[in-house]
């Protein structure tokens, strides 16, 4: 696995690196919202993949800055961003458990680092006092700047733990949203996961200390991309008896491709091969969505005296794939610039007529083409 790992040697490359994420990142919350307009998503379904696309960004943005200085230190440190140039084009799941250790460290860090105002007036005395570039201080600063990127918080980590937001009530029931989040350390790729479950116990889910901690650590458990989303829904259905999953959505942010830094192959190869588009366009990202729907409810016996509420999914059911697939519908879609688009039209290929494309627009609009 680690032969499909690259690092960022070069300052200008790694800088390449950051703002062509950076970029993508900012078309994806559009992305949602077309969804949304569809009807495919719901307002917080919609709202909730924005703000953890908002978290991905600022990880970005501190990954950046940890790295800024990459190919201009010598010796071990800074070191180098790895990311994964075959599977995923994302930064490897290592690449976030060291940046969530740091962020447990980033006080004391910034405790015993100069301000940034006091480095940033020793590297104008060193430029016009030694007429040399300061370097090393440059360094500190970058450093500075990714602790104060980790304190403030608010990004994507290798692990976001299950939030529970009300949805509704009726019947003796109430209805919740639950969201969480991984980035997955087999496929290296930010996933997102949405479940709608019906709560018939007594004390309100995100209240009750005895099965929402037990909740949470189940759905981190099982947040593997290995495991298919029905056995996810069926080990938590049978593991609550009060709790039942109505909805099960996951959602693969990537891979990206990108002719400069990815070891793509197959059509999408081809085609960005051949659009031959400037460094900040030669992209595409796909997104999976996996959906679970449960078409009924049935009565089992539990027990001598006891029965309890058990979910009956619908799988996809052309042509048996749902066995295979273990989703009621997998939906592909791949994100784009207008160039790589044009090139993909023409081609057409055969594994990209059904994915739904959004191409973005040289204004920045997203729009939605078959």
């Amino acid at each position: 696995m680690t032969d499909d790992h690259a690092q960022l040697y070069d300052t200008l490359v790694a800088r390449r690196y950051f703002a062509k994420f950076q970029r993508i990142t900012s078309y994806l919350p559009r992305v949602a919202g077309e969804l949304e307009a569809e009807g495919r998503l719901s307002r917080p379904e919609a709202r909730a993949i924005g703000g953890y696309v908002q978290a991905l960004t600022r990880t970005f943005h501190a990954l950046s800055l940890k790295y800024l200085m990459s190919g201009r230190i010598d010796g071990p440190l800074p070191g180098r961003l790895t990311f994964d140039r075959h599977e995923s084009g994302f930064p490897v799941a290592q690449e976030l458990m060291v940046m969530a250790n740091d962020a447990l460290q980033a006080e004391r860090h910034l405790s015993g680092m100069a301000s940034e105002t006091e480095i940033k007036d020793r590297m104008i005395r060193t430029i016009v006092g030694d007429l040399i570039i300061p370097t090393q201080l440059q360094f500190a600063l970058s450093q500075r700047l990714y602790y104060e990127a980790l304190r403030q918080g608010g990004l994507f980590w290798p692990r976001n733990d299950p939030e529970a937001a009300w949805v509704a009530e009726g019947k003796g029931r109430r209805l919740w949203r639950l969201c969480w989040a991984v980035w997955d350390t087999q496929i290296n790729l930010p996933v997102i996961y949405l479940m709608e479950v019906h709560d018939s116990g007594r004390v309100a889910l995100p209240k009750d200390d005895r099965r929402w901690p037990a909740v949470q650590a189940h759905l981190m458990a099982q947040s593997l991309g290995g495991l298919k989303l029905l056995t996810i829904a069926q080990g938590f259905d049978s593991d609550f008896d009060s709790l039942h999953p109505h909805r099960l959505r996951r959602l693969h942010l990537g891979p990206m491709y990108s002719h400069a830094f990815t070891l793509q192959s197959g059509p999408i190869s081809d085609v960005l091969s051949e659009a031959q588009a400037d460094p900040g366009d030669d992209w595409a990202l796909v997104w999976t969505l996996e959906d679970l729907v449960a078409e009924r409810a049935e009565q089992v016996k539990t027990g001598w005296f006891s029965t309890a509420e058990r979910q009956i999914f619908a799988l996809d059911p052309f042509a048996g794939r749902g066995a295979e697939t273990g989703a009621t519908r997998t939906e592909r879609m791949v994100i784009l610039p207008e160039r790589p688009f044009q090139v993909l039209a023409e081609r057409n290929p055969p594994g990209f007529r059904d994915v739904k494309k959004f191409v973005v627009a040289t204004n920045g609009r997203v729009m939605v083409q078959r």
